[in-house]
């Protein structure tokens, strides 16, 4: 039972919101030693695990210098601005929009999203626009509930959406844990097993976020009561 203290670490470094690279670290490190590593052997796994998968923090680093460019030269305000003179648009509609286009490419194969690429210059922006293009000015702290619901959605349909496809790590990395302990699954089997809770997943998103926009209505309109009993 010790080996598993790694998970205890984790959530509770995560309950106190530290540094999630530290908390990662420090678990891992622990369930090392606990299971009879020593130090360095641990050390030498770090080291040789990023080497191997290095290639895969590949497109954040050549992402990002273009992302910062654009968001310097306006891209958020101009996304802002765009959704906010749509008549049509709310912040559930245009965050259920982006999760449909997220699962459906993720189910593919395809990773056309991101919280750097596309959640923070993009997503967010536009939801708030939405928002504000209905009611106004918004107080800070539904911006940032805003902003919250606009990364559960880039977590929630790359999450489910990625294990639809059986080339992907999360399939790949079930079937090597499977094969392992002497179970023999297919990824088709997985990957199929996985539409079911894609399916789950979009409809409980709908009604969150059906169930957001009305929180917002009803916030603005205490906002609003708010400023007249002020006046």
């Amino acid at each position: 039972m010790l080996k598993l203290i790694g998970i205890l670490l984790v959530a509770v470094g995560f309950l106190f919101r530290l540094n999630t690279l530290l908390v990662v670290m420090v678990a891992g490190i622990a369930t090392g030693m606990i299971s009879g590593m020593s130090f360095y052997d641990v050390i030498s796994m770090f080291g040789k695990f990023f080497i191997e998968n290095r290639y895969m923090s590949m497109p954040i680093l050549l992402t990002l210098p273009v992302i910062g460019i654009l968001e310097r030269y306006g891209l958020k305000e101009r996304a802002e601005a765009l959704i906010t003179k749509s008549k049509g648009a709310t912040t559930g509609r245009v965050l259920m929009s982006y999760f449909a286009i997220r699962e459906g490419s993720a189910a593919v194969g395809l990773n056309i999203g991101g919280h750097a690429q596309t959640v923070r210059p993009l997503v967010a922006p536009m939801a708030e626009g939405a928002a504000q293009g209905r009611y106004g000015k918004l107080p800070e702290k539904l911006k940032e509930k805003i902003k919250a619901n606009a990364a559960a959605a880039e977590n929630t349909a790359w999450f489910f959406g990625e294990d639809i496809f059986i080339a992907t790590g999360a399939i790949l990395l079930m079937k090597g844990f499977f094969d392992s302990v002497g179970m023999h699954v297919g990824v088709w089997d997985m990957a199929l097993w996985g539409i079911p809770t894609a399916i789950s997943a979009f409809i409980v998103s709908w009604i969150r976020f059906k169930r957001f926009d009305k929180y917002i209505e009803k916030t603005m309109k205490k906002e609003e009561s708010k400023q007249k009993e002020a006046i």
